[in-house]
């Protein structure tokens, strides 16, 4: 039991701490996303999000997956105690990302014509591709040694990196969108990505790994293992963010780029504002899980108490923002927006379904299963291309919003089949009567929000908010014992 106890309050701890960072991205991204929308508006956020997804693309590709298998082989050698195969890893790792990084600042030169032509429909921003390609080689870069700082779970650093990268990049974002607008879109991408790369390397520094010399062939039969892997999660990447920019293209060719812009603003609210919990499921989560894939019982425990942590903390942030979705939108962005709220209620709903997905689904990397991960990829992005084109088809904004809603129940069933047949791994009865209880509250609140009285409205789902706030609470205490858990602490 006070295993089980001291689990659960390694999950809260991170979540904590990567919701921390979080909070403050989030806070960063509001006057980001603030001064873009009153500086360049929804011109500029389209521009913006059609730039950054086709780099992203690219260096989906291109990175061949080795930030998050260098996780994975690090995290499994962590675990083991093995000094010796940790040094070797890091040294094979950080001689990977400059080839791979200089790879996609490559292949995004030769690209740029083709990218601008499918992007805007036209050749002006070719140049402009050429000269943010640098920002793949950084980020690459930077990934490695975060990855170093994830697999060792040094999160503290992990955390100092990404806060002190943002914020510095904010800094500098600001004055250039002040004075130069839409000109200062590409020299903003590049600036960023730099602010992201020194506060990585400064805080991998701090660790004290014995260094190696290997040859750069060394280099790569060491990362062999991660590279077959890396390519399998590199091309899964890959469809996903193709399918993510395919579906923009069609929206920007049967909407126009305004309308771009108003479905990214809408998702940067959905995934970001809300992405807490999915952070720290990437920075926390997979690296506890991957070190108990050869333990079937452990496995289970950490998929399961991960899902509850992620869907309990989760219910509170999504009747908040079903309640509140008007109020934030225009703060966030500006009254043009409001044109979105549809779309980001319905698409909260799925974010419920989304952390249960992802907790099943991060089974099939942390076993590495390259084979799955594929067939998965492809079948679970074509439902979500389909329903996506329908839905913006049929319904506009707010279709989008309802089709990322059918996709991730489809998803979520789709995951619970997998694991229970692949893995022997069944929903266990605690966990389901939580997320019951927690989607009820949810569903609720939902249906609250098209009540016509505003008052009545507001009110109601006020209710809801502290409703799901002390049920939240009521649960975590019971696993941890916050009592006992700040006493230790001070």
């Amino acid at each position: 039991m006070a295993n089980k106890d001291q689990s659960y309050r390694q999950i809260l701890k991170a979540t904590s701490l990567f919701g921390g960072v979080q909070v403050f991205s989030i806070i960063i991204s509001v006057i980001r996303s603030k001064a873009i929308a009153v500086w360049l508006g929804p011109l500029g956020v389209g521009i913006i999000g059609l730039l950054t997804n086709s780099l992203k693309v690219i260096g989906e590709f291109t990175k061949l997956g080795i930030d998050v298998t260098a996780v994975r082989e690090i995290s499994i050698a962590n675990e083991h105690e093995d000094t010796d195969r940790i040094p070797t890893i890091v040294t094979s790792l950080k001689k990977i990302v400059w080839v791979t990084g200089l790879f996609g600042m490559l292949v995004t030169i030769i690209l740029s014509p083709l990218l601008s032509k499918i992007a805007f429909g036209n050749f002006e921003y070719t140049i402009a591709f050429v000269w943010i390609s640098v920002s793949l080689l950084f980020k690459q870069l930077s990934s490695g040694q975060l990855a170093i700082l994830q697999g060792l779970r040094k999160l503290k650093y992990l955390a100092k990196a990404n806060v002190y990268g943002n914020f510095l990049g904010l800094l500098i974002a600001l004055p250039l969108y002040y004075f130069f607008r839409v000109d200062a879109i590409v020299s903003t991408i590049i600036v960023t990505s730099v602010c992201g790369l020194l506060f990585s390397w400064f805080f991998s520094n701090k660790i004290k790994i014995e260094k190696k010399k290997i040859t750069n062939s060394q280099a790569f039969k060491e990362g062999k293992q991660m590279l077959n892997l890396g390519f399998m999660l590199s091309l899964r990447g890959l469809i996903t963010l193709v399918t993510l920019y395919a579906l923009q293209v069609f929206i920007s060719h049967f909407g126009g780029v305004d309308e771009v812009g108003f479905y990214t603003a809408g998702f940067v609210i959905i995934n970001s504002y809300v992405g807490l919990i999915f952070n720290a499921m990437r920075t926390d989560y997979f690296p506890r899980l991957s070190a108990t894939v050869n333990n079937q019982e452990k496995m289970e425990i950490t998929v399961f108490q991960q899902a509850t942590v992620a869907v309990l903390i989760l219910t509170p942030i999504i009747i908040v923002f079903l309640t509140l979705a008007p109020f934030i939108i225009k703060v966030l962005y500006s009254k043009e927006f409001l044109v979105i709220e549809d779309m980001v209620a319905w698409g909260m709903m799925a974010t419920f379904f989304q952390a249960i997905s992802w907790s099943l689904g991060y089974v099939i990397l942390a076993k590495g299963d390259s084979k799955l991960f594929i067939k998965t990829a492809v079948l679970f992005n074509s439902i979500f291309l389909f329903v996506g084109i329908l839905g913006y088809y049929f319904g506009g904004l707010m279709g989008l919003g309802i089709s990322y809603l059918l996709y991730y129940i489809i998803h979520c069933i789709g995951m619970i089949i997998v694991v229970k047949n692949m893995y022997e791994l069944n929903i266990n009865y605690g966990f389901s009567k939580v997320a019951v209880i927690c989607l009820l509250m949810c569903l609720v609140t939902f249906l609250l929000s098209n009540i016509h009285s505003t008052v009545l409205k507001y009110v109601t789902m006020s209710v809801m908010i502290l409703v799901s706030i002390i049920f939240t609470i009521y649960k975590l205490d019971k696993k941890v014992n916050f009592r006992q858990l700040f006493n230790k602490d001070q």
